[in-house]
This record gives C-alpha cells, structure tokens and sequence, in this order.
C-alpha cells in the first residue's frame, strides 16, 4: 500500500499508531527522534545518521536507494517510511509488500510543515508535531533575506557538474535567503557544464557538504572559474533536510546572510 503525504493527501482511515516503524529517509528519521518515538523505530538506512546513537542501536537496512528487503521483512514493521525523491520507485513497490509505506514528496516550505503533522498525527504524536511546526514557521518568519537579491548557483555534485535548480527543495531554502537561482529554468537537479556556469555569471556559488563532500580545493576551482563570484562551502543538511532539522536552518542561513553581507 502506498500513500502519499503531501498537500493532497488523504486521510488514511483506520490506521492504528504503529509500533514498527522503518524509515528509508535520513531527514524524516531525525524528525522520528524529535517526536520521541525512540522505541518504535526499528530500522534506518545507513546514511540515516542523526541520531549519532541510532546508527548502532537500529538494525540498518541498506542505503537509501539500495535497500535489503529481507532484513525490512525480518523486522515485522508495520509502517514503513520513503521518500518519492529519496527512494527508488522499484524499491518502495517491493517494500509496498511487507508493510504499508508512507511515501512523501517534499518540495517547499509548506509540504515539509504539512508532512510533519500529518506524521504527527498517524504516529500519534500530534502535540509535539504541531509544537514543531509552530517553530519553525517562527523561526523561518524571523529571516531578513538578503537583499538586492543573489545571483546563485548551488552545486550537489563534481564532475560532472550538478546543480539544484526548479522544483527542488533547495530551491525553496535559497529563495528564503534572498538567493535567485540561476538556473531556476531548469527543473530538478540538472548536469550543467563550465560554460553555461561562466554564461549565468552568479555572484554567489554554493558548495554542499553534501551529497557531494565539496573541499577546499573546489572553492578555489570555482572562484578561478569565476573570479568575481563569492565561493563559500555550506552545510547541505540545512538546505536539503526537511524535518527537524529545520528549526536550525533558519537561524543557520540568516549567520550565512550576515556573513555574505560582510564579504
């Protein structure tokens, strides 16, 4: 069985609070320890690793788009938690078998608040759910973008080049910030060569900490490529996690706002 929590969601009668939960989603799983449910979160992935104490106390159960169905099977869960952009179509349909699966699609602000409480409340943990949201809509309320607004890139990956552009959730953060995206004419996570990089002339290039572990010496890559531009290396969970993680994102881009202003 399949659902889907996002704005269109529906309602999804009879659903007892599980006890056996396994989660395929770092970010969700995070959020799973904010609303204590500690003892009902039976597996992770092997890149779930917030909580630092999970990684040794869950059974792990393969990486996000490689999963080992038999350990999900031996677990006995009873709710199982994916990720449409997270997961592979293939895999969520074959744990789609053993348990029923809560696939969300997160997009922006909105679905990441809506997908908290609606977790919330099959987990049955609707209080801390609605508590959470509450701050970070304060939190995200308090940010002060930069303005004039940012001619930016934001890079995921090296060689090749790969960049978050429309439709992403990243996008959505960099918005926030008072950051234009200059390849929002492309949709997702498009591959995009030096040329059309020197063609958008961004003032401001970002470089994750993840998926792709950006150093050093990519800072000094890029700012060779575009002398004029601003090169800084960000923490990707604070762009790309949309759980808990959020209630430290907003304050963490409004330091990055201040300290681009200084440059």
């Amino acid at each position: 069985m399949h659902f889907f929590l996002n704005n269109s969601a529906l309602p999804l009668p009879g659903l007892i609070a599980p006890k056996r939960i396994v989660s395929l989603v770092p970010s969700q799983t995070e959020l799973l320890f904010h609303l204590g449910l500690e003892n009902e979160v039976a597996g992770i992935t092997k890149f779930c690793i917030h909580p630092a104490h999970w990684c040794s106390s869950k059974t792990i159960v393969g990486g996000t788009k490689k999963l080992h169905l038999k350990k999900i099977e031996q677990l006995s869960p009873d709710l199982i938690i994916a990720n449409k952009e997270e997961n592979e179509q293939s895999q969520i349909e074959a744990v789609s078998h053993i348990a029923p699966v809560c696939v969300t699609h997160i997009n922006n602000l909105q679905d990441a608040c809506s997908m908290i409480l609606q977790l919330g409340t099959i987990c049955n943990k609707a209080d801390p759910a609605n508590k959470l949201v509450k701050q970070i809509q304060q939190k995200f309320a308090q940010i002060v973008p930069i303005t004039p607004a940012l001619k930016t890139v934001y890079f995921i990956w090296n060689r090749p080049f790969m960049v978050a552009a429309s439709n992403t959730f990243i996008n959505e953060m960099l918005m926030q910030c008072g950051f234009e995206n200059v390849f929002a004419d492309l949709n997702r996570y498009p591959e995009v060569s030096a040329e059309q990089i020197k063609a958008a002339q961004p003032q401001l290039i970002l470089l994750s900490s993840e998926p792709y572990p950006f150093k050093a010496e990519h800072v000094q890559y890029f700012q060779q490529l575009i002398p004029s531009a601003l090169v800084l290396q960000v923490d990707g969970e604070m762009f790309s996690w949309y759980g808990s993680r959020l209630l430290q994102s907003a304050p963490y881009f409004q330091a990055l706002i201040l300290q681009i202003q200084k440059k």
